[in-house]
């Protein structure tokens, strides 16, 4: 089915992030992989081709258009490319709207300039050893003191964490109100009391810098606090459809991937002198899984024009969150039983999707978290 999401000018912006991903990023995969961190290079040099910000006001030299368009096809570009560690998705699709709508004028002059230019790499702490997917179990404190917060806790599973130099905290500064005393926090890189622990080792998108965040009574100025205090929780839930969408469609991208790539290799690889795409097996499974991905497709394309419009709910970003990544997930590993051994190599594209598809059902709210959300939809 011809795809009716893109208008001409995003199909003229995905030959620019197709052309920058081949010459910037993908040269560097294996080196990055090995490094467990892209280089700050690459994120500058994504904001110089304007890569960054998309929705960004001009004046702070962002692009100035609010199409969530254009980070699809950024997303879907990074994941055809094989590109999984550079975070441009969590700068763009997740932490730009907190910046966009929370912050005041002051900050916008302080953060957005560098956020567009990719000079200030961004993050956003949620997850802690003991609160993922329930957010009302945060134990990070703010306390406020004269002008500042103090800040004290711990975050985990943080993308970016090693890099990043602006860090969205989400803490309780008001302990006895509940979801009601939750605030947002920008923690900038070197502040006393703000310390990194080690770059998690993930199985998958080993490129992707991922940390634990300490904070030892760490001293914020209060004019760092993001949009109101105590309303933290609500900005949270306000955002978190379009992070969700975000991974449903870099989901969808990948699972329509590999199964060209595993099309392409049942043409080539031969058993019992035919190609084993001529079994009906193999026909059978690449069929089924051709039908899922276009469903899929259909499905994420409509959100995203329903987010296009603001009329996205929290229902179906829940839906295409855990449907799509599941989907990823059980495409990618039947195409790597397709490969046979070859697909066990890590040196083939499928034995890295499998590897890094295995984690998108797990952040940004599991895959049991979404189904709760939409069964409480329901009336249940």
């Amino acid at each position: 089915m011809r795809r009716e999401l893109f208008e001409t000018e995003h199909e003229a912006f995905r030959e620019t992030a197709r052309t920058f991903i081949n010459k910037e990023l993908v040269p560097h995969i294996e080196e990055w992989e090995a490094a467990g961190q892209v280089s700050r290079e690459s994120w500058r040099a994504a904001g110089e081709q304007g890569l960054l910000g998309f929705a960004v006001d001009d004046e702070y030299g962002g692009g100035g258009v609010d199409d969530f368009r254009f980070n699809v096809v950024f997303d879907e570009e990074l994941v055809s490319a094989g590109v999984s560690g550079f975070g441009s998705p969590l700068h763009n699709d997740i932490v730009a709207p907190y910046l966009m709508k929370l912050a005041d004028d002051e900050q916008k002059q302080r953060w957005l300039p560098g956020f567009c230019s990719g000079e200030l790499i961004s993050a956003i702490a949620m997850t802690e050893p003991g609160a993922g997917s329930d957010l009302q179990g945060i134990r990070t404190t703010a306390v406020r003191d004269g002008d500042d917060y103090v800040i004290n806790g711990q975050k985990t599973f943080i993308s970016n964490g090693i890099m990043a130099d602006l860090v969205i905290v989400v803490a309780r500064t008001d302990p006895d109100a509940g979801h009601e005393g939750i605030s947002l926090l920008v923690v900038e890189r070197d502040m006393p009391g703000f310390e990194r622990g080690r770059n998690l080792d993930k199985i998958g998108q080993k490129a992707q810098d991922t940390a634990e965040l300490f904070f030892n009574d760490v001293r914020v100025p209060a004019r760092n606090l993001l949009g109101e205090e105590g309303q933290g929780f609500i900005y949270l839930m306000q955002n978190l459809p379009q992070e969700r969408l975000s991974i449903g469609v870099s989901s969808i991208a990948s699972a329509a991937k590999i199964l060209e790539i595993t099309k392409e290799y049942c043409r080539d690889r031969t058993a019992f002198g035919r190609p084993i795409g001529k079994f009906q097996n193999t026909r059978f499974e690449l069929a089924e899984m051709a039908t899922e991905v276009q469903i899929g497709q259909v499905f994420a394309d409509r959100c995203v024009q329903e987010h296009v419009r603001g009329e996205l709910s929290i229902e179906h970003a829940a839906m295409a969150k855990w449907w799509l990544s599941e989907l990823n997930k059980r495409v990618i590993d039947r195409c790597l039983q397709l490969h046979g051994g070859f697909g066990y190599m890590t040196e083939y594209p499928v034995a890295k999707a499998y590897l890094d598809a295995r984690v998108q059902t797990i952040y940004g709210g599991t895959t049991e978290i979404m189904k709760e959300i939409i069964g409480r939809s329901m009336g249940f």
